[in-house]
């Protein structure tokens, strides 16, 4: 491989890994959320066990999903100065903005509703993580902003050498951008809910207690899971417009057209699966479709890799379409050595760091919702089986 393409599979490489840590994120992120409501208006339990249960399994994925975030910023510095001379006026300000929401308002929220459990009021905490919700749904925004940007150049005109930004509201309601965020929300809403799909229908199958608690889990993420490929699949398909505006041409549009059509294809077939589970209230009482959905689970991830590469590769040989080529989009001096080396090892971090989210949340949910450290009052981390 020269070094583009080295560069390039190093982008589409950390581009990848640290997706798969954004999805459960955004999918976790509201049901963590919509359940914690349910247990301060109830007072049930039930509800504040679920809440606390499923939010570790959120704050594992999210804290592991950070480092993923570094890593991606390194290679952006390392391989891609060319970009940020020529836009980064224009693509670095909602990156910037993102950078302010998810490092900054996310962590503070989400530490404050992490911590604050028993010290701060009900509804107070309760706001904590509808705000942690909001500002992660603020970040992906931002991210697509910057994203729909190279695909379509909206509100910015070449000024000199580099790009200047004439107008921020064509920034913000970028074409590319209309269908492409609410499409990555029902990608995300689909992903994080199979995860806690796929875990439910894991303990159930094992028949080892707490059958109550991961039923319930296992309806609310299967409801979810269906509403979120339903979004997906709506703002997906009117996507396929890129085709027909010649972004696609040629041998490599026949493959990307053919990528995506399969993408969306598998999306339908998830569809109409979860429509099953959903109408068929007895169905996950029965062992078989335990294999099923364990199955079903990294599906999400799957569609949406496949989804990403269609979008990205589809655009080349353009960094921003028709404006920087992604030959001109590289810092200059580097060699394959360099890139060599920095591939192998975001590769490795990001890779050992998606190993161990895994791990966790593994050993989360062998445990089940018993001795639970989130949330725990002092009593019960003196005494764990005050716990249950």
């Amino acid at each position: 491989m020269d070094v583009l393409d080295l560069a390039r599979l190093q982008f589409a490489a950390t581009g990848s890994l640290h997706f798969l840590f954004v999805m459960v994120t955004l999918g976790l992120a509201p049901m963590v959320a919509i359940t914690h409501t349910r247990w301060v208006r109830s007072g049930d339990p039930a509800h504040e066990r679920m809440t606390r249960f499923w939010g570790e399994v959120y704050v594992i994925n999210y804290a592991l999903g950070i480092v993923t975030g570094l890593v991606m910023e390194f290679q952006f510095g390392l391989s891609w100065a060319g970009l940020s001379h020529y836009a980064g006026d224009v693509f670095g300000a909602p990156l910037a903005m993102e950078t302010l929401v998810a490092f900054f308002l996310e962590s503070t929220f989400l530490g404050l509703w992490i911590f604050g459990w028993g010290r701060l009021p009900k509804r107070l905490h309760l706001a904590c993580i509808w705000l942690v919700t909001l500002t992660a749904y603020a970040s992906a925004f931002f991210v697509m902003v910057a994203n729909s940007f190279l695909q379509n150049p909206a509100g910015a005109a070449p000024g000199g050498d580099r790009m200047e930004l004439v107008d921020a509201g064509a920034l913000f309601t970028n074409k590319a951008l209309v269908f492409a965020f609410p499409h990555v929300v029902g990608v995300g809403l689909f992903a994080g809910a199979m995860v806690v799909v796929g875990a439910s229908a894991y303990r159930l199958r094992r028949r080892d207690g707490e059958t109550e608690f991961f039923t319930a889990s296992l309806r609310t993420g299967v409801g979810t899971a269906f509403l979120g490929l339903w979004i997906a699949v709506a703002f997906g398909y009117p996507q396929f417009g890129g085709v027909a505006e010649g972004k696609f041409d040629g041998d490599a549009g026949v493959a990307n057209t053919a990528l995506a059509i399969m993408t969306e294809s598998g999306n339908l077939l998830s569809l109409l699966l979860l429509a099953m589970f959903v109408t068929r209230k007895r169905l996950p009482r029965w062992r078989w479709s335990h294999l099923a959905l364990i199955a079903m689970t990294p599906v999400p991830f799957a569609l949406a890799i496949c989804g990403w590469l269609a979008r990205e590769v589809g655009r080349q040989p353009w960094m921003i379409w028709e404006r920087l080529t992604v030959a001109d989009a590289m810092s200059p001096g580097l060699t394959s050595g360099m890139v060599t080396a920095s591939l192998v090892g975001f590769v490795a971090v990001l890779g050992m760091l998606a190993v161990a989210d895994y791990a966790l949340i593994a050993r989360v949910v062998r445990r089940g919702p018993r001795d639970l450290p989130l949330g725990a009052t002092l009593d019960e981390q003196r005494s764990p089986a005050l716990s249950h």
